[in-house]
């Protein structure tokens, strides 16, 4: 197995992760197998408890591991089906040598940084590389920004696993920013240089500089930083921000032929020139769609890009496939109480209701999957969209008042959605939920069954703790709303629907999470292609 480790310096949000991404998309793209983890820095043991605002999304796998999202990027990028061994924290690694210490397994030695620590950290990638004997490239992301006291010992692991297993079969790639200064009229490599030096400090000189950059790297720019950083001039890549799409990205590395740079780095030569013709042609229906929608996404957390980030990609492969471009348009539920759904929503050719927590702008939701019933608007809820869906049905159509959720009124009259059974009790909040993916029944004749091709059984990913109320299930479906999946091991329901409406489709799932480029998950192809038949119906 070869190993490419990509560290990142001057500051972060450069990139770092679409860069580790898109290389493991060139490499598959060579008839490689391609396996990606990413390292993280900070103490939390996951980012299961971390507030949106601190971290983003929180990526589930299919183990039911709570991960970075930028696992998300390397499962959409390539075709890797990742697992809670490719994502190791700080809080982790503290987690096991504490433990360790505690068990006596250190026979009695004083435990240290060096070697107890960077050993965990380096036992985690031959543990991923013994689990996955037919991959030929491990890619692994660092975390945070070289010079971070906190990455530290991730640096000083990876240094020391390279000179392990032999440098030939490493491949250092170091991302740097590249600052366009306007008042000067040009780029300035300082800050590279001063990165690429703290790195070599730390005793990692790197084979590939990857410079994030507003403009095109010019030659002299491109000599002096390979002057300065100690690496070949034709190692030195730009990373250009691209105009419309994250999923250009692939496409502008190979520009420099940083697939190329690293296969012959790694002795992988042989391996043919990457075919991307069906990348490209998934970007170009990206940037150059025949058709338009406009979908209104209800959250919480909206001002935050990463904050639904999984389901905007979905989106986006959905738009793709049909061909579409999905404009969105992002609604504050608070907003919704405050001025209504009309006023707030407005004309849009669907609704999409995505997972969350907490009370915060659940009535203005509840509002939204209402005004979507009710003017024949395709209505899709994720998760807690799901439930949002089911309370609004429970008051305003089985005239059950005050019907609500158990997580937003403890005594409600009518609690349609509860706590499961085997969340009662549960008193740490990490890690404890229904989390990963779980085997559901399909029942035939329904709408789901039709979107997944009549299937009979589906896997999907989960993470929460509240369900659709048994005792409650005969009302509801005798009021008209039809439960087209169940699970298969607890009967809990999976998805609802109401067949008289063009496509009012809500699972407690997380299909976000199974969508690729080339690829859409088959509830988010529904409902765009809904979305799309109401645009040109009133076209």
């Amino acid at each position: 197995m070869k190993f490419i480790f990509v560290t990142g310096g001057v500051v972060s949000s450069l990139g770092k992760g679409l860069a580790a991404a898109s290389i493991g998309t060139l490499l598959e793209h060579r008839g490689l197998k391609v396996l990606m983890q990413k390292f993280d820095p900070y103490l939390n043991v996951d980012p299961g408890t971390m507030s949106p605002y601190q971290h983003g999304e929180v990526y589930v796998l299919d183990d039911g591991a709570e991960t970075d999202l930028d696992l998300g990027h390397y499962e959409r990028f390539t075709s890797g089906v990742l697992s809670r061994m490719n994502n190791l924290t700080s809080g982790q690694v503290f987690d096991s040598v504490i433990k360790k210490e505690r068990r006596g397994e250190y026979l009695g030695k004083t435990v240290q940084f060096i070697p107890h620590v960077t050993d965990e950290i380096k036992g985690r990638i031959h543990q991923v590389a013994a689990n996955n004997p037919d991959v030929n490239v491990l890619i692994t992301e660092i975390g945070g920004t070289v010079g971070d006291m906190e990455g530290l010992l991730f640096i000083e692991a990876i240094r020391q696993f390279s000179l392990e297993v032999g440098k030939e079969n490493v491949c250092f790639i170091h991302v740097t920013l590249l600052p366009y200064i306007k008042a000067a009229g040009e780029a300035k490599t300082k800050p590279t240089q001063q990165s690429v030096a703290k790195l070599r400090e730390l005793g990692i000189q790197p084979d590939i500089v990857i410079c994030r950059t507003e403009t095109d790297l010019d030659e002299d720019n491109r000599k002096k930083i390979a002057m300065f950083c100690n690496v070949e001039k034709k190692n030195v890549v730009a990373f250009r921000d691209v105009d419309h799409s994250i999923y250009e990205c692939p496409l502008d590395l190979r520009r420099d032929k940083i697939d190329r740079l690293v296969v012959d780095k790694l002795g992988l030569g042989h391996t043919p020139t990457p075919a991307l013709e069906d990348w490209e042609r998934f970007v170009q229906r990206v940037i150059h769609p025949k058709n338009k929608v406009t979908i209104a996404v209800a959250g919480k957390y909206i001002e935050l890009q990463d904050a639904y980030k999984s389901i905007y990609e979905s989106l986006i492969h959905a738009g793709a496939h049909h061909d579409t471009k999905v404009h969105i348009i992002r609604v504050e539920a608070e907003a919704i109480e405050e001025r209504g759904a009309k006023e707030v929503i407005g004309e849009v050719d669907g609704i999409l209701v995505p997972g969350g927590f907490g009370d915060r702008g659940i009535e203005g939701k509840i509002l939204a999957a209402k005004y979507a019933r009710e003017n024949n608007i395709p209505y899709f809820g994720i998760c807690l969209g799901m439930q949002i869906a089911t309370i609004e049905f429970a008051r305003n159509i089985c005239g059950l008042t005050g019907a609500n959720s158990t997580e937003f009124e403890k005594n409600a009259r009518h609690p349609v959605i509860c706590l499961q059974e085997e969340q009662k009790g549960v008193e740490d909040m990490g890690a404890t939920m229904r989390l990963g993916s779980c085997e559901s029944i399909l029942f035939a004749g329904t709408k789901a069954s039709d979107l997944y091709h009549n299937a009979d059984r589906i896997h999907e990913r989960h993470r929460h703790r509240y369900e659709v109320n048994s005792d409650y299930q005969d009302q509801l479906q005798e009021a008209g709303l039809v439960i087209s999946s169940v699970s298969a091991k607890e009967g809990l329901v999976e998805i609802i629907e109401l067949p008289k409406h063009p496509y009012f489709v809500a699972c407690q799932f997380h299909p976000e999470f199974l969508s690729k480029p080339n690829s859409p998950h088959p509830l988010f192809a529904g409902f765009v292609k809904a979305a799309l038949d109401k645009a040109l119906s009133e076209a």
